[in-house]
């Protein structure tokens, strides 16, 4: 099963992007899903994740209130809506999904770059 990340770009401050993730090959029926970001010369690090159902989502600090995650299972997709674009939103983004616990973590997908300007 493959993940393949998409919808990254270049965007003005203040701006909005919305990156998709598609599963192939493959359902992660059940898999807690979600994004992480890796800046230059940064580690990566966890930005937002969702379960099966929805029941239970997390940001992380720096991206609450502009970022909203959410699954379409029917697609075996997710998504993170992106608003009030900062340049230090600025990084690789890549999807990724785990059988249990948090963050998901077992499976990743490849990234995908976004550039915010200032």
């Amino acid at each position: 099963v493959q993940l393949q990340a998409s919808g990254g770009g270049l965007v003005q401050a203040g701006g909005s992007l919305r990156l998709s993730c598609a599963s192939s090959g493959g359902t992660f029926s059940g898999y807690i899903m979600g994004w992480f970001r890796q800046a230059p010369g940064k580690e990566r690090e966890f930005v937002a994740g969702i379960t099966w159902h929805g029941a239970s989502i997390r940001y992380a600090d720096s991206v609450k209130g502009r970022f909203t995650i959410s699954r379409d299972n029917a697609k075996n997709s997710i998504y993170l809506q992106m608003n009030r674009l900062k340049p230090e939103d600025t990084a690789v983004y890549y999807c990724a999904a785990g059988g249990s616990g948090w963050p998901p973590s077992d499976y990743w997908g490849q990234g995908t770059q976004v550039t915010v300007s200032s």
